[in-house]
């Protein structure tokens, strides 16, 4: 979901996270993946303008971020 709100095909994240298309794939079908891996894919679409909420609506509520003028 976070993808696709910025626009990003897999090799944009697999690019701006510096890991292997093949691992994106994988955490998208939900298969795990190392720590430090889905830690590099969090922070690029963060980076990107991502926001991770965890609130009473559950974990891993994701909104994009106003940009700023």
């Amino acid at each position: 979901m976070a993808r696709a709100a910025l626009g990003w095909g897999v090799r944009d994240l697999a690019k701006m996270s510096a890991v292997a298309v093949d691992t994106i794939s994988r955490l998208e079908r939900g298969e795990a993946i190392m720590p430090r891996t889905l830690s590099a894919i969090q922070s690029a679409l963060e980076v990107a303008g991502i926001e991770f909420i965890n609130n009473d609506r559950g974990d891993g509520v994701v909104k994009l971020r106003d940009q700023q003028a």
